[in-house]
């Protein structure tokens, strides 16, 4: 009679013979292994479990080494700006002086700044001030790395030449300038005396004088823009020019669609770098003409430094320079916004 095997679903013998005893097959034996490894405990629905997780300390011996050496600069800094700020800030909200530490008077101070018409007078001029700083020294400078890029005869001497009104200090240039359109006996008015325009005093009249600290304003700063813009005519390869000649396009073509798309963003950085220079610059206006005449070039840092040193107001003077520093703080987010939108492809 022939033997019947039944088979399990594994594919191993259950079974051999009618009373035969169950033998367990190979899938089977190697599922019992797998289980005693610890693998395969998951049935139907489970999830296998996860080796724990080592917990690491908050702060390793790497970080508390990093601390170590950024904390104590990281106080320092604090101490030698935010501290000063802060306290300069209270003072604008008391109605003190350099002598007397004053009374809370909240924002009075802001308001009376904001109702004074010498405010006003300092904040138009250095608008202007500002204007002719920024882009008179930034078209003459631009000019001049334009021009540095030409073959010019001696262009090392030259460049250095170019360089020294940014070079030399503030003082000797406004000695310099004083002496040179200060008096009528001073070389320029004697010059323009001789050609026939009678006695042109540049700091006695309020218009010649504005003029007069505009210019100075750009020949001192163009130097820095020049640089700036070298910097950035260099950093253009030279084979856009290349195609752009061999597509046909003239020097103004070239100029416009190229070069300076390519240098917009040094541009936008010189500007906001400059308008801060300009705001802030307090030599440049008081050496050269102390904020006269009748106040006609005085601009806002000079009105601070004035209201708090001469006339000891220094809740108000104070309240002029942070006044001042929420125009540049917002003027140097627009331009910023400015930059990050620029694509140069």
């Amino acid at each position: 009679m022939t033997e019947q095997k039944k088979y399990g679903p594994a594919g191993g013998v259950l079974a051999s013979g009618d009373g035969g005893q169950a033998v367990r097959a190979d899938g089977v034996v190697d599922g019992v292994r797998r289980a005693r490894r610890g693998v395969g405990r998951a049935g139907p629905g489970r999830q296998p479990q996860r080796a724990p997780l080592r917990k690491h300390p908050v702060f390793g011996s790497r970080t508390r080494t990093l601390l170590a050496f950024v904390l104590p600069s990281a106080v320092l800094l604090l101490l030698i700006n935010l501290y000063p700020v802060a306290y300069a800030f209270v003072q604008s909200l008391k109605d003190g002086s350099l002598i007397a530490p004053g009374h809370f008077v909240g924002l009075h101070n802001y308001a009376s700044v904001l109702t004074d018409p010498r405010f006003w007078g300092a904040a138009r001029f250095t608008l202007v001030f500002t204007l002719v700083g920024v882009f008179g020294s930034w078209l003459a400078g631009l000019g001049l790395a334009l021009l540095l890029r030409t073959r010019v005869p001696a262009r090392g001497a030259f460049k250095v030449l170019l360089l020294l009104p940014w070079v030399v200090p503030v003082v000797v240039s406004a000695t310099s300038w004083n002496w040179l359109v200060a008096t009528p006996q001073s070389p320029i008015p004697t010059l323009l005396r001789h050609l026939g325009f009678g006695d042109v005093l540049f700091l006695a009249s309020p218009l010649l004088a504005q003029v007069t600290v505009c210019v100075f304003k750009v020949w001192i700063s163009f130097p820095f823009m020049m640089m700036m813009m070298s910097s950035a005519l260099a950093s253009v390869d030279a084979s856009v020019y290349e195609a752009a000649k061999v597509d046909g396009a003239g020097p103004w073509q070239t100029f416009r669609l190229i070069t300076m798309p390519m240098i917009s963003r040094t541009t936008f950085v010189s500007w906001i770098l400059m308008t801060i220079f300009c705001v802030n610059d307090f030599p440049t206006v008081y050496l050269l003409t102390g904020g006269g005449p009748v106040g006609s070039t005085r601009t806002l840092v000079v009105l601070a430094y004035q209201t708090v040193f001469q006339e000891f107001q220094t809740g108000t003077g104070v309240a002029i320079a942070f006044l001042m520093t929420f125009v540049l703080v917002a003027i140097s987010v627009v331009l910023y916004r400015q930059i990050r939108k620029v694509n140069i492809e």
